[in-house]
This record gives C-alpha cells, sequence and structure tokens, in this order.
C-alpha cells in the first residue's frame, strides 16, 4: 500500500498539484495519465521518494519496498548485466556481496562460520537461491539474449540497456512498482510478455504509459491528472475515457439547461416587471434565478492536434511492386529477398522485431537509401510523404515554426495560412515563433505531421510515429489514419493503432515475409504472438530445467 497525502507541488504560479489524496492498494494497477507537462513523471518521483513536495508526505506500509524503472541509462555501466538486475532487491545484492565474500576467503574463522548461518537463513527467506533462475527469466522474456547477460551495461545498445533496468525493477516481487514508460524501446513480444507479468504480479503497480491497449491490459484503475487535481476512476482506459467524457456531456448538458432557463426567466422579469397585474410573478421568478448556478467549465490540460490527410488525387491501379528486395547494414543482413505487391486501399501495418529492417525498407522506399539487390517500383499516380523514425536532419536550421513550415506550403499562402495551421497542431501564439532547434520530441513529430498534411500524397509512409506523442496526439493521430481513404504504409508498436488502422499486416523475417490480408488482433493469434510465445515460454521452461 502507498498512500500519497494532501501533496502539493508548484513551480512559481504555476501549480502541479494541490491537496492531492490518493491510497493505492495492493493487487491494483493504476495507470497514471494527463497530458504532456501535467506532473505524471514528477508524481512518481514524489511516490518514489526522489522529489520533494511543497507540501503533504507518502506513507507506505511497514516493512514495504517499492521498485523504481530507472531512467539513468548510465548509472551501472561497470556492472553485468546480470548483477544489475540483482541490484533492483538492495538487501539481496547486499547479502550475495558478503556471503561471496565470506566463501571467498582462504580461511574461514568461526565468527565466519556464524555470520555465513545468518546470511544463508536471511538469503534463504528472500528467495535468494531463486534469483539467478528469476533474472534469467525476466532478462529473457525482455528480450536479452543469454550471451549478454556476462556482459557490462556499457557494452549493451540503449534500448538493450533500458530492457536490462526493467528486468531490474521487476526483479524480486516488490511491493510497490512504479514504472514510467515501460514498453519504451519494447517489441510487440516483450510488451505481450510484460502484460501477462503484471497481470500475474499481486502487489501495487502504477505505471505512466503512452500505449492505450497495453494500459486497458494491465489497469484495473486510472489515476487522471487533470484541472490541477488527480482523480482515480476502476477500470482500464477505455472504460475512463468513456467515463470521463459521459461526465462532462453531463455537466455541458446541465449547464445548457442552467442557461436556457435562467435565460427564460431574465426574458420574463424584463419583460413584466414594470406591468402591475404580473409584478408578483416577476418578483418570484427573480428569487428562482437568484438560485440557479451553472457550474464553471474547468479548463483541461487535454489538448488534440486537428490531423486530417487529404490527398490531392486517388491512387491509380499501380501503387508499389517489390522484388527480391536485400539489404545489409555494416555487413549484417536487415532485409532478405523482401517481395509483396502494394494494392488500393492497403493499409499495411510492417510488423516484428527486426526494428532496422522496418526502417531499412522504408528508406529505400523514400529514395534515402540504396538496395543491395532488388527492385521497386511506384505506380505512375503515386505521390509519397515519408515520416522517419530519426527527424532531427528536419530540424537542424535556426527557423521560427512559422518559417520552417512555409517551406512545405504552397507558394501563395502567407504567414497567416502558417499560423492557422500551426495552431491546428497545437502551436498557437508565441508557441508558432519557436526556433526549432528547441522543439521536444513532441513537438517535432507534430510539426512532421503537419508537414505530411501539406503535402496532398495518396500513398503515406511512417516509421513509428507515435514515439514522443502523448495519449491525446496519438488519438488525433490514429483517427486521422483510420479516416485517410488512400494507401498507408506503416510500422508501429502501438497495439491500438495497428488493430484500428491496418487492414494488411506484413512481418519482416529473416527469410522474407509473412503477408497476411486480416485484422492485427487475428494475426496475433493465427501468426504472432501465438508462435513467439511458444518459443518464450519454451525458453522459460528449459531455463527452470
Amino acid at each position: 500500500m502507498i498512500h500519497a497525502v494532501n501533496i502539493a507541488l508548484s513551480y512559481g504560479k504555476r501549480v502541479i498539484f494541490k491537496d492531492v489524496d490518493i491510497k493505492f492498494t495492493p493487487g491494483n494497477c493504476y495507470g497514471l495519465i494527463g497530458a504532456n507537462g501535467t506532473g505524471k513523471s514528477t508524481f512518481l518521483k514524489i511516490l518514489a521518494g526522489l522529489k520533494d513536495p511543497d507540501k503533504g508526505d507518502v506513507i507506505i506500509g511497514p516493512g514495504e519496498r517499492i521498485a523504481v524503472l530507472s531512467q539513468d541509462q548510465f548509472a551501472f555501466d561497470e556492472e553485468t548485466v546480470f548483477n544489475t538486475v540483482i541490484m533492483g532487491h538492495e538487501r539481496l545484492y547486499q547479502l550475495m556481496a558478503e556471503r561471496e565474500a565470506i566463501y571467498a576467503k582462504a580461511e574461514f574463522s568461526e565468527e565466519d562460520g556464524i555470520r555465513s548461518g545468518e546470511l544463508e537463513a536471511e538469503f534463504g527467506e528472500m528467495n535468494g537461491y531463486e534469483a539467478e533462475s528469476e533474472a534469467a527469466v525476466l532478462l529473457s522474456g525482455l528480450g536479452i539474449a543469454e550471451e549478454l547477460r556476462p556482459r557490462k551495461m556499457k557494452e549493451l545498445e540503449g534500448g538493450d540497456k533500458v530492457r536490462v533496468l526493467l528486468a531490474q525493477a521487476l526483479f524480486g516481487n516488490p511491493d510497490i512498482l512504479l514504472l514510467d514508460e515501460p514498453t519504451n524501446h519494447l517489441d510487440l513480444k516483450s510488451i505481450s510478455w510484460l502484460e501477462d507479468f503484471l497481470a500475474r504480479f499481486q502487489n501495487t503497480v502504477i505505471i505512466v504509459s503512452h500505449d492505450r491497449h497495453f494500459l486497458n491490459q494491465v489497469c484495473t484503475h486510472v489515476a487522471d491528472i487533470d484541472f490541477g487535481k488527480i482523480q482515480v476512476y476502476a477500470g482500464n482506459y477505455d472504460f475512463w475515457y468513456q467515463a470521463s467524457q459521459l461526465a462532462l456531456k453531463q455537466k455541458q448538458d446541465l449547464n445548457k439547461k442552467v442557461t436556457a432557463k435562467a435565460n427564460e426567466l431574465k426574458e420574463f422579469i424584463q419583460r413584466f416587471s414594470s406591468n402591475a397585474s404580473k409584478a408578483k410573478q416577476a418578483t418570484s421568478r427573480k428569487k428562482l434565478l437568484e438560485k440557479l448556478t451553472i457550474d464553471d467549465m474547468p479548463i483541461s490540460s487535454r489538448k488534440y492536434p486537428f490531423i486530417l490527410f487529404k490527398p490531392d488525387r486517388p491512387c491509380g491501379d499501380v501503387i508499389l511492386e517489390i522484388k527480391d528486395l536485400s539489404k545489409k547494414i555494416e555487413d549484417v543482413p536487415v532485409l532478405n529477398n523482401v517481395s509483396f505487391t502494394v494494392n488500393k486501399g492497403d493499409k499495411i501495418a510492417f510488423v516484428g522485431g527486426n526494428g532496422p529492417a522496418k526502417t531499412a525498407l522504408f528508406q529505400i522506399l523514400a529514395g534515402e537509401m540504396k538496395p543491395d539487390s532488388g527492385s521497386f517500383r511506384w505506380g505512375i499516380t503515386i505521390s509519397t510523404s515519408y515520416f522517419p523514425k530519426e527527424n532531427s536532419s528536419f530540424f537542424s536550421n535556426e527557423l521560427n515554426l512559422i518559417e520552417w513550415l512555409r517551406q512545405f506550403a504552397p507558394a501563395n499562402e502567407g504567414e497567416t495560412f502558417a499560423r492557422g495551421f500551426l495552431g491546428k497542431m497545437l502551436f498557437s501564439g508565441e508557441e508558432a515563433l519557436k526556433k526549432t532547434s528547441v522543439l521536444s520530441g513532441g513537438e517535432r513529430v507534430r510539426c512532421l505531421l503537419a508537414r505530411m498534411m501539406l503535402s496532398g500524397a495518396n500513398v503515406l509512409m511512417l516509421d513509428e510515429p507515435t514515439n514522443h506523442l502523448d495519449l491525446e496526439s496519438i488519438t488525433a493521430l490514429n483517427d486521422g489514419l483510420a479516416a485517410y481513404p488512400e494507401v498507408v504504409l506503416f510500422s508501429s508498436h502501438d497495439h491500438q493503432l495497428i488493430s484500428t488502422v491496418s487492414n494488411r499486416i506484413v512481418e519482416i523475417t529473416p527469410g522474407g515475409v509473412i503477408d497476411r490480408m486480416m485484422p492485427f488482433d487475428d494475426y496475433l493469434v493465427n501468426e504472432g504472438v501465438a508462435r513467439l510465445r511458444a518459443e518464450l515460454y519454451q525458453g522459460q521452461a528449459d531455463l527452470k530445467l
């Protein structure tokens, strides 16, 4: 159990939290949601004791242990992968270190014997004898190959480091588990494994995530940060969305009724207040009017960009033909004889754990990279717009946003047009004069989506477009792609985006592609996660033998 008691936090005049009082109880998983900048990660740090609030306390149950997903990828660079995971349980790691030091002595004293007995007893109580197998299962589930486990953390790629740090947080059955964006850098296989792990986890979990499907799968409650407070809803993300929208609509409808009644009373009073025969009725209505109250509608921190892609012309009969494409990057094969044809109306989601393969395919199709062998051909009616995973090259200059966007706008459109368009993408007023060099990751993504909207293309190619976006922007993008009438080629780890936009699934494998014209959830059952889970659980079984 963890209890936030009257938590308040402000930065200058800006109030982040005010009198927040929430109790998080065992057996529940809480999704902490809110727009970017509302303080989700800050609240987790307060709960973890990593940041002090201006006022209030955090109370945890006696003897309970908190585990936090570390955001510092370099904190354990000199440790091995295995030791980094075990260090998630600080006391157990200390016992292991002291135990190993005693047994490494050349001469074993009587005191050492007594101490080793004490250590063994405490070690056993903490399930220390199962620590190695538990760490191995966690690392396997999160996609860390066995050969990486003896290596130092500094030898790992950034994405693998994050996976190890997630295993560290999960290790040792913590009483309270705090996870900030745990699905970042995870493929669908690892996300599915994490969903299963958390579904079986019996203690308290609080999660910040922008993955709507993940929140739906794991959350029993949603803690919503908005209007300067945190309100807890029982149910998953979809239930929260429906409940919050219903509550907002009911309040709006009530205000409309009250406003209409007030206007009716005012009209009567104005019309008959000087009429002697109606004076009594007018006075009565004045009293009624004084009793009517219209609830103030607080301003939500949630803002949805307006995302709408309009093709200048429909696609012709020939869209794209790909034949035997192969590519190596630094002598490592990423594409191997990839062949398929894109047809009218296709919305293809490229899935699978091989991110470099998907990125290489998009770069080849966008003309940014040449294949080693094979060919591809776009139809003569086709115009494309490409959203790259790595976008820094688009923002290397010192233009402000108006100047930047006008590069892609029609030649006859000026500053007014650019300001209006930027306003739709949540850059209003002075925000439109921001330099591109200081934009956040989410702001850059919104700019690139604006560029795509201006392109008039009839084929959209997007490589991980939801990275850095908040839930509101992801929802707007999801709706925009679902409504787009022409061809979409995209990769994403956002389950809901794939399942609601795609009508065809292509998985790039070492031997070619698996190509299925079916909904994503059907694909997972028939082709994807069922196969991947079988491989994963066989690996876990082997570890326990």
